[in-house]
């Protein structure tokens, strides 16, 4: 063999064994164990309430379908006066459909049951939702007025939302996600390595729930109270980072 056989013959056993080193390498980079952590940002915060909603109802029974109606108009106008003389506004008033209907009794008599007409029942409901929250409180706590009227007044307990719920939500994934870097950043320094990009993230759901509240259950799908002014929102932030 010449040299110039015996140079082409190393050239490509050096060749051939530099591929092999690199697709070992390769191999290698692919099984060794990735190194991640993984933690959970949590964010809480107080608020309260910015909207109210207040449903009353109130009926009449008389024995003509006429006259029942005509009474609801009538005790209608009253409800109307004494909420306006409170200071609430029309355009936070929603007065639903009149529902006239026969009201039954039913009573036990020589071992059967035994249906008895009543009248005619009607009734009307009204919504009322305004931001002044405290105004409406204070209508609720008068609403004993109008028994005064001999108005059969159905007084609902009120509901309190909040209008600014969708920019608080950003507010909170935020806080939540500045959270979770921090512990991640703590637990990796604290194990002598450095925290690198972040793989995943995982949020978990809104929960609004009244302060102090021991006995509100949590919901998968997310608690959201409205028998309570003051509300507690928390959320939850999943998130892993590689570690180098």
């Amino acid at each position: 063999m010449n040299n110039k056989s015996v140079t082409i013959a190393i050239i490509v056993g050096i060749a051939f064994f530099l591929a092999a080193l690199a697709l070992g390498i390769a191999f290698y980079q692919t099984k060794k164990p990735v190194k991640t952590v993984s933690v959970v940002g949590l964010a809480e915060k107080d608020f309260t309430s910015d909207l109210i909603v207040w449903n009353i109802q109130y009926d009449v029974i008389e024995n003509d379908m006429k006259t029942s109606y005509t009474k609801i108009k009538e005790q209608a106008a009253i409800v109307k006066e004494f909420l306006q003389s409170k200071g609430i506004k029309d355009s936070e008033m929603d007065f639903k459909n009149i529902s006239t209907d026969r009201k039954m009794d039913s009573h036990w008599e020589n071992g059967h049951w035994v249906e008895r007409f009543v009248g005619y029942e009607s009734r009307q409901t009204v919504r009322i939702e305004s931001k002044d929250v405290d105004k409406i409180e204070k209508v609720i706590r008068a609403i004993s007025e109008l028994y005064e009227q001999n108005i059969n007044i159905d007084s609902w307990n009120p509901e309190y939302y909040y209008t600014k719920l969708a920019d608080l939500k950003i507010e909170m994934l935020a806080e939540a996600s500045k959270n979770a870097r921090e512990r991640a950043e703590t637990i990796t320094k604290n194990a002598g390595g450095r925290l690198g990009d972040l793989k995943t993230a995982t949020t978990g759901v809104f929960q609004i729930t009244a302060p102090n509240s021991a006995d509100e259950d949590y919901s998968w799908g997310g608690a959201f109270n409205t028998s309570s002014k003051q509300k507690h929102v928390s959320i939850n932030m999943r998130q892993t980072y590689y570690v180098k």
